[in-house]
């Protein structure tokens, strides 16, 4: 039998995690601009389709939030049961953004808990609304400052080390490091894409099975207008990703382009099959000059290759197929998404609604946001290794030696499981029993509808 690998076990227990959590994270950031959009346009245009899907956007929201809570929570405790050497050595450095997203997401909770609790208790829907602002601000600082603790891990700053402790620790410098701006950009961007695209998903599938009410095709056209907006800030973005990884981090730019030897004009390689002994690729597209430009914004600049680099810090060659996938992926969003933001809104195209085509493409872009999201996060941690922070600690140094690690994978894997499981459950019963066009005949949705017209004929004082 193999000898028991703590490193190992820690390893798969924290990437399960984060692969599990990373999906709820995604919603609790994305949904609720999303969320603040529709109730506003609702508002605006006194239109009661728009606040039901406010309505049942944040009945759903409520659920992933308190799941994430969980495996939120089970990151914290890992962090310290897995990984204390790291903490020991890093901890200054991370607290100050550990402690601002843990108060960001109360900031958050409090005022969803005021918000779903006040619905129809406002003669004026405006004041609802914005009861709805902190718990926007409050998501997304969330993800901002957590993405900061990993933007430190890749680019620490702001320190000196001492005997293998940081000391002389700048917090704010360590949070504000050079990956946190692209890094961060790009959490935020990429969450608000995918949620466009898993509830436009949604009402995809309704006309899918000729359910032909308005509120999928105003469902529908919001999301897609909103996914286009969001698809060109993500591609805009990744491009500045690029280019701080050929500044700082040029070991997991060269891996993850398959660039080995440095070099002047350099090419982009798409895809293709690597022989890792004579690192020769088989079956790939080259562009000429793509990863200069890309790298540098110059065709001609020099992209240091990984012949700069010993081998034990060598990041895993098949970061390539994570960076091409979700570029793929991405790409496609934006082709899709366009689409149809244009399309409905041109005479001429065939109704968005009508097109089966494009339905079927709005549906399968769903999973494969998620998948991007997914692949985009095993690009970022896989491509730092063999480090946990980049210059100063390796993974193995940072992990725990305790007998027990595949205990605690199993028991964790077992929590996600259920988790997983009821989550499906309840979202599915929530929804499926209930859907919009009989909740519709509801006096909720009526009566917001009424309330926001007599406030808007009362006269002024």
């Amino acid at each position: 039998m193999p000898a028991y690998d703590p490193v190992l076990y820690a390893r798969i227990l924290t990437f399960a995690t984060l692969a599990f959590h990373i999906v709820f994270a995604t919603v609790g950031v994305g949904v609720p601009i999303l969320l603040a959009l529709a109730e506003w346009i609702g508002i605006r245009r006194k239109d009661p389709h728009y606040l039901l899907m406010a309505r049942r956007w944040a009945r759903g929201y409520t659920i992933t939030v308190a799941v994430g809570v969980v495996t939120g929570t089970a990151i914290g405790l890992q962090l310290s049961l897995l990984w204390p050497a790291f903490m020991e050595m890093a901890g200054q450095a991370i607290a100050l953004p550990l402690f601002m997203e843990t108060f960001a997401f109360f900031f958050e909770a409090i005022f969803l808990g005021i918000y779903l609790y006040t619905w129809d208790r406002f003669n004026n829907p405006m004041i609802h609304f914005l009861l709805l602002i902190p718990v926007v601000l409050g998501s997304s600082a969330s993800a901002f400052f957590i993405t900061t603790v990993n933007a430190f891990m890749n680019s620490p700053v702001g320190f000196r080390l001492e005997n293998g402790i940081l000391t002389d620790v700048q917090p704010l410098v360590a949070m504000f490091n050079p990956a946190t701006p692209s890094k961060v950009s790009h959490v935020l961007l990429s969450a608000y894409l995918t949620v466009a695209f898993i509830l436009a998903a949604f009402a995809a599938r309704g006309l899918l099975r000729n359910r032909r009410h308005e509120y999928y095709r105003k469902s529908l056209k919001l999301n897609m207008i909103a996914a286009a907006v969001f698809a060109l800030g993500t591609i805009a973005v990744g491009d500045l990703s690029g280019k701080y990884l050929a500044e700082y981090q040029p070991e997991k730019l060269a891996a993850a382009e398959w660039h080995f030897e440095t070099s002047r004009s350099a090419p982009l390689i798409v895809g293709g099959i690597l022989d890792k002994e004579t690192r020769r690729v088989s079956f790939g597209l080259k562009l000429p000059y793509m990863l200069s430009f890309l790298a540098h914004a110059d065709p001609h600049a020099e992209v240091i290759g990984l012949d700069r680099f010993p081998d034990d810090e060598e990041p895993p060659l098949v970061i390539h197929y994570y960076f091409d996938l979700m570029v793929g992926i991405g790409i496609y969003l934006l082709i899709v998404s366009a689409l149809a933001a244009i399309g409905s809104g041109w005479r001429r195209f065939k109704t968005l609604a009508d097109n089966r085509l494009l339905l079927r493409g709005v549906w399968l872009g769903g999973p494969l946001a998620m998948l991007a999201i997914e692949l985009g996060w095993m690009f970022t941690e896989r491509g730092r290794q063999p480090w946990i922070l980049v210059g100063f600690m390796k993974t193995g140094e940072g992990a725990t030696t305790s007998e027990h690690v595949d205990l605690m994978l199993v028991l964790f894997c077992s929590l996600y499981l259920m988790l997983g499981l009821t989550v499906v459950r309840v979202l599915s019963r929530m929804f499926a029993n209930r859907p919009p066009e009989a909740e519709l005949n509801d006096p909720v949705a009526p009566r917001l509808s009424a309330q926001i017209e007599e406030e808007s004929e009362e006269p002024e004082s």
